[in-house]
């Protein structure tokens, strides 16, 4: 639960916020770390020293619920002459150390980042006539932090979150955000370390698309040039009714289609609905460990498969291999928002946390002919992994969201994969690589043209390479929801 109060106004756990003039006594009583960014807060608006926050009764280190200590929120004036509006301005205080005691987050000295080492932002565009800031941004913050605190994951600039719900639980078109560096926010040097401050942009389903198949830095520059979208400020409006590709329909083509064809894609893996068979024993052989034999059930990653699968996405096949954040859907509670989802951390690891099968014990094998299955939504993202990734030479990874298994496609320019030229599918346990050379990736992007429309053509459909012994079927939600899967 949160109440909302002045910052100025005393509460169970936290005294009144003081500036950088505050009396030495004074200072040395309230948190060093809080103080440092009430500092920074106050820098900018020296005209409101007490702002209003929503701030967590329970405090997390006392067992509540909420990570966040409080959200400042002020009104920020904007700049009328370069296309800023007038909007609330919200601050997060939690995620970095505020109190260098080890009651939140460990202390490890001042060089480094301070707790997480970011704060949240947000900027809301104000309404005509609003005479205080919504309070569902603080909501929406909260649950983000418990993702950051869940998963020990932190967030960069160009990430990007997938929600599916209107952020303020409306009828709104900004579903999903964007995070980059807050414009006016500048870093602070706490006692306990460095905190930036990542600010939350709101964007519609269109763009979040195109920032996962392109760059979430791409995505933010055109909103910054489109001022009803964002402008320089990336203030968030949640009653725009068009995206950036609606109001300038040239952006699709001219920019994200032209980057992805130049820049590649930034997305090097996702959770999805999949599975894989080795055609090249038949199924009544025991000794046989492809990942999915029909009628049995999956082998399990071991904890030292997830971690190498893992480690090809964060560095092990290292070409611009930042992983991407998984889905983060909000379940409503009591008004607050819960974050349900998995961390990128979980998404890539086994749900038990023993192995049925030791490491050691499981060889690479390499394969002479294997079919790919995919629902719809994971199929229409293979010509992006081909043309966006593997052209690039890259690697793109579908990890099973129904059975513990992973699927990575690789090009020949990516170091680490126990794929070859030689030896093109190579599966370890559950885990298997394809590798594709530039000339057949050309090839099976003639062939899928028609996933790009997976509208046009009815399920179940089958693709088919016979001289390299690959197939590919996009299936029904519905197969990989049965036990088989």
């Amino acid at each position: 639960m949160a109440e909302l109060r002045p910052s100025g106004a005393p509460g169970p756990t936290a005294p009144p916020a003081p500036g950088p003039t505050a009396p030495p006594a004074f200072a040395s009583l309230f948190p060093p770390g809080l103080h440092a960014i009430y500092g920074e807060c106050r820098r900018l608006y020296p005209d409101q020293p007490n702002p209003l926050q929503v701030t967590a009764i329970v405090k997390y280190w006392l067992g509540g619920p909420d990570p966040l200590d409080y959200v400042s929120m002020y009104r920020n004036v904007g700049s009328p002459s370069a296309n800023i509006p007038e909007h609330w301005h919200y601050i997060s205080f939690g995620l970095s150390d505020l109190y260098g005691d080890n009651r939140v987050h460990e202390f490890t000295g001042t060089d480094g980042p301070s707790g997480f080492g970011f704060e949240l932002t947000f900027r809301l565009k104000r309404e005509t006539g609003e005479s205080a800031p919504p309070t569902w941004p603080a909501e929406l913050m909260q649950g983000l932090a418990r993702y950051v605190f869940q998963s020990e994951n932190t967030f960069c600039s160009g990430d990007h979150v997938s929600w599916h719900s209107p952020l303020d639980n409306s009828e709104s078109r900004i579903q999903h955000m964007l995070l980059t560096e807050d414009p006016q926010m500048q870093p602070v040097q706490t006692p306990f370390g460095v905190v930036t401050f990542l600010q939350i942009v709101g964007v519609c389903t269109e763009e979040l698309h195109s920032a996962q198949q392109w760059n979430g830095q791409g995505i933010l520059e055109l909103l910054r040039t489109v001022p009803i979208a964002g402008g320089p400020w990336l203030i968030t409006d949640m009653r725009r009714g068009e995206t950036i590709f609606e109001i300038d329909p040239h952006l699709q083509q001219e920019r994200v289609d032209k980057g992805i064809e130049t820049d590649g894609s930034n997305l090097s893996g996702v959770s999805a609905k999949c599975a894989w068979d080795d055609l090249s024993r038949p199924p009544e052989d025991d000794e046989d460990s492809r990942s999915i034999c029909i009628g049995t059930q999956p082998r399990r990653l071991s904890g030292k498969d997830t971690e190498q699968i893992r480690e090809t996405l964060r560095r092990g096949l290292e070409i611009n291999s930042k992983p991407v954040l998984p889905p983060i859907n909000p379940q409503r509670q009591n008004g607050l928002a819960h974050d349900r989802a998995p961390s990128r951390k979980d998404s890539l690891e086994s749900d038990s946390s023993t192995a049925i099968i030791p490491h050691e014990l499981i060889r690479t094998r390499q394969l002479e002919s294997v079919h790919l299955k995919f629902n719809q939504e994971s199929g229409a993202l293979i010509p992006l992994c081909l043309r966006g990734r593997l052209l690039h030479g890259r690697h793109f990874t579908y990890k099973s969201i129904t059975g513990d298994m992973a699927i990575t496609f690789v090009s020949t320019g990516v170091e680490g994969a126990f794929a070859t030229e030689e030896h093109p599918y190579a599966a370890h346990g559950p885990w298997l690589q394809i590798l594709l050379t530039e000339e057949f990736v050309e090839k099976m992007l003639e062939d899928l043209e028609d996933l790009t429309s997976p509208e046009e053509f009815k399920l179940p459909k089958e693709y088919s390479w016979p001289e390299k012994k690959l197939k590919v079927s996009i299936l029904p939600d519905v197969v990989f929801d049965s036990p088989l899967h």
